[in-house]
C-alpha cells in the first residue's frame, strides 16, 4: 500500500483495511468503494436509514433485512453488501459511517490520492465540486477524494477537512467567535 500521512486506525480502521484487502484481491476495490460511499451518502439523506444504523434498539437481524431490502433497491451487491451485512451482525452498524470514511482514504491512498471531506449548508453544485477539488490540488499538489455532508447547523460557508488539517469557514464558528470577541471587550 502507498505510504500517506492519512491514517486509519480503531475498530473502523480494522474493518475497513479488511475489506480493502479483500476488495483488492478480488480487483473490485473501486467498484466497493463507490457502493460504500452510495451507501453512506444514503444514510446521510434518510433520517429513517440514519435511525436504523445508530440505533441499538434493533436487534441484528432487523438491521440485516432492512440493509438488504434497501441495498437490493440501490444496486449495492457483493463485497460491499456481505460487508456491510457483516457488521451489522456483529453489532458495529453504528460504525459503518466511520468505516466507509476509512475505505475512501484507503482507496485514495492506493491511487496516490488524498481522501477529504467538505461540510456545506446546503448541497454543493458539481460545479462548485469541481472548483473546490481544483484550488485543493493546487494547494496540496495532489488530487483529493473529496466526500460531501450536509449541515444545515452551520448556516453557511464551508468546514474541509483533508487528512490532519481542517479548514472552518463556517458562518457558525465565525459567529462563535465573534461572540467570544464581543466579551473579552466588555
Amino acid at each position: 500500500m502507498a505510504s500517506t500521512d492519512q491514517t486509519v486506525s480503531g475498530v473502523p480502521g480494522r474493518y475497513a483495511s479488511a475489506l480493502f484487502e479483500l476488495a483488492t484481491e478480488e480487483n473490485s476495490a473501486g467498484q466497493v468503494g463507490q457502493q460504500l460511499a452510495q451507501f453512506g451518502a444514503a444514510i446521510e439523506e434518510s433520517a429513517d436509514l440514519k435511525r436504523l444504523v445508530r440505533s441499538p434498539v434493533f436487534s441484528a437481524e432487523d438491521q440485516v433485512s432492512a440493509i438488504e431490502a434497501v441495498a437490493s433497491r440501490m444496486g449495492i451487491a457483493g463485497p460491499a453488501l456481505n460487508f456491510i451485512k457483516l457488521v451489522a451482525q456483529n453489532r458495529r452498524l453504528h460504525a459503518l459511517p466511520a468505516i466507509i470514511n476509512s475505505y475512501a482514504t484507503l482507496l485514495a491512498a492506493s491511487k496516490g490520492e488524498i481522501a477529504g471531506e467538505v461540510t456545506s449548508a446546503d448541497r454543493l453544485s458539481a460545479q462548485q465540486l469541481k472548483d473546490l477539488k481544483a484550488a485543493l490540488k493546487s494547494a496540496l499538489g495532489q488530487e483529493v477524494l473529496l466526500t460531501t455532508r450536509v449541515d444545515s447547523s452551520i448556516l453557511g460557508g464551508l468546514i474541509v477537512k483533508v487528512g490532519s488539517r481542517m479548514m472552518d469557514n463556517s458562518l457558525k464558528t465565525k459567529l462563535q467567535n465573534l461572540k467570544v470577541a464581543m466579551k473579552g471587550t466588555a
